[in-house]
């Protein structure tokens, strides 16, 4: 489930996979996953925003939609970044900045 924040919601990629490639494409989650030569699984999960888009995944999807890797690791990492700010807010709203660093 994503967080509205700041006027931005947090994303995941399979959100994007889905309604920015699959939906579009008229593609579905199963004949993806047996163009990429992975289990079917891995995509549906990918889509139903139940996992992660690993590296092979990543990998694979660049190569099948003429994307790059980074596009879909930097999703995956914006993804994990917010969702881990906003699970430890209250404790990184108490660490404070150093004010100077040592000589």
């Amino acid at each position: 489930m994503s967080e509205i924040r700041n006027g931005m919601r947090t994303i995941h990629p399979g959100e994007i996979l889905r309604e920015e490639f699959l939906v579009p494409m008229n593609l579905s989650a199963n004949a993806l996953a047996i163009a990429l030569g992975v289990p079917a699984p891995r995509i549906n999960d990918v889509v139903r925003e139940r996992r992660g888009v690993t590296a092979d995944t990543a990998l694979r999807l660049s190569r099948y939609f003429g994307t790059s890797a980074e596009f879909w690791m930097g999703l995956q990492a914006d993804y994990d970044l917010r969702l881990a700010e906003e699970a430890a807010s209250e404790t990184l709203a108490r660490i404070r900045r150093m004010e100077k660093l040592p000589a």
